[in-house]
């Protein structure tokens, strides 16, 4: 079954600042989540994950039950504690905003 994939109203205005290259990588994995949300490194929890892009990681959440994935960030490596610790600070916010 396809997987939707959603994104933060954050990460859609983020999106917007990025290079062509880095825009036409995500739109990639965002086709490749549809199909199989197993893709990516694991980050501590199986449902929490990151691909890589050069220098820079794209993060997003894993919801199984909803057939769903939800784009959080994409940032370079020396920002992935801070971002790391933003979303499982945020967890239930983004379960919600994947909710409704």
């Amino acid at each position: 079954m396809a997987n939707r994939v959603l994104e933060t109203d954050a990460f859609s205005r983020l999106f917007e600042t990025l290079e062509q290259d880095e825009k036409e990588w995500i739109r990639k994995i965002i086709r490749q989540l549809g199909q199989n949300s197993g893709v990516g490194k694991p980050l501590r929890f199986n449902w929490f994950r990151e691909k890589k892009f050069g220098g820079k990681r794209l993060y997003y959440l894993v919801y199984e039950k909803r057939n769903a994935v939800l784009l959080v960030a994409f940032g370079a490596k020396k920002e992935q504690q801070k971002i790391i610790s933003h979303v499982l600070q945020n967890r239930e916010k983004y379960k919600k905003a994947v909710e409704s």
